[in-house]
């Protein structure tokens, strides 16, 4: 990989992450562990008011709006997190990576292999990090241009209403069924998989919770679907901002081999992008507003990330590495000009807007 650090430099620089990721685990204790309980507490505590506020229809926003709440802090704080092995040292069978499942149509185990695997390990490498276009969109001047791209825009926007069901199908990986590269029954296991996990969904959301409240079964069933949406809505913009705004890099596999750890903290660095906002705005993110320090740190507890973010600046600074955030206003509009923008054939990279990068030490 062509990198602005010497090799002593790359190795350096991973040495000094390594000795912030040791101080924080061996930091580990009760604190955390009170943390996400009183998380998961406030999550069933949104899920249980949303549920009973069906049973008053005047009340049916306010109720959307709980269960809304829940639902993003189920898939982001609390799943998201659980799922990486964040909490496994704590030994509590509910906050197990190897157990929990979250309210999501795509099942864990699916789920830990296509992003905990592939996507941490081969961020923003063309060609193995599916995450990037999730196999339906451009989102680099390195994907060739194909008049399927014209409708670039429309893709995005489908993937957002629809994003947990383009989550579930990720692994199905549609797009080399129709090129010809993957055969129908490599998907098998996959497919029976995630239609058990739909059918308990679906069963859940749109057929049990409606039909106990009875007579307003239409209502209860169009507040499932959009607090689904809401959640939906939220997790793509969140992710989108995480590794797809104005000067973040990618990376061909060729750049990539025999990586060295310090090259592998580099991509990393360099293929994600941080949203500046308040304690609430990283809550409601699951702390992916920190996606930096995320990809450096994925299986340290995410409370952890806004207090070694300052520290990862002033490191980026030091060896005069770029350190991409932003408010989520300015990292959407420049998410939303690359969707837009690479839906057209013949752009290069020069027309890049600028990066939203902030001085390391600011903030």
């Amino acid at each position: 990989m062509t990198t602005t650090l010497t090799p002593d430099q790359l190795e350096e620089f991973g040495n000094e992450l390594d000795a912030i990721r040791q101080r924080v685990i061996a930091d580990l204790g009760e604190d955390d562990a009170a943390y996400i309980r009183d998380i998961v507490k406030k999550q069933r505590q949104f899920e249980i008011a949303g549920r009973a506020l069906f049973y008053l229809p005047p009340a049916w926003p306010l109720a959307v709006a709980a269960l809304s709440v829940s639902k993003i802090l189920d898939n982001m704080e609390i799943g998201h997190n659980v799922m990486h092995g964040q909490y496994d040292w704590m030994g509590d069978p509910g906050l197990s990576s190897r157990m929990y499942e979250w309210d999501n149509v795509c099942p864990s185990e699916q789920w830990k292999y296509s992003h905990n695997y592939i996507h941490h390990t081969f961020t923003n490498i063309l060609g193995k990090d599916r995450d990037i276009g999730y196999g339906v969109l451009r989102m680099d001047e390195d994907q060739k241009w194909h008049p399927y791209y014209l409708g670039n825009p429309l893709y995005a926007v489908l993937l957002m209403v629809f994003f947990e069901w383009g989550v579930a199908m990720h692994d199905l990986e549609v797009e080399n069924l129709v090129a010809g590269k993957r055969k129908v029954s490599e998907n098998k296991a996959l497919h029976r998989g995630i239609m058990r996990k739909v059918k308990r969904q679906a069963l859940k959301d749109y057929v049990l919770f409606p039909a106990l409240t009875g007579p307003f079964f239409p209502l209860t069933l169009a507040g499932n679907a959009t607090a689904n949406l809401v959640r939906n809505i939220w997790a793509f913009n969140i992710i989108f901002c995480g590794h797809f705004p104005a000067g973040v890099a990618t990376f061909s596999e060729e750049e990539c081999e025999d990586e060295s750890r310090g090259h592998w903290y580099y991509r990393q660095l360099l293929g994600s992008a941080n949203i500046t906002g308040s304690p609430l705005f990283h809550l409601m993110s699951g702390n992916l507003s920190h996606q930096i320090e995320h990809h450096l740190f994925p299986d340290l507890p995410a409370r952890r990330y806004p207090a070694i973010a300052p520290e990862v600046k002033a490191l980026c600074e030091r060896y005069d590495l770029p350190y991409n955030t932003g408010p989520l206003g300015k990292q959407l509009w420049s998410v939303a000009s690359k969707i837009c923008r690479l839906a057209l054939p013949g752009r290069s990279r020069s027309h890049d807007p600028e990066p939203v990068v902030e001085p390391a030490l600011a903030a």
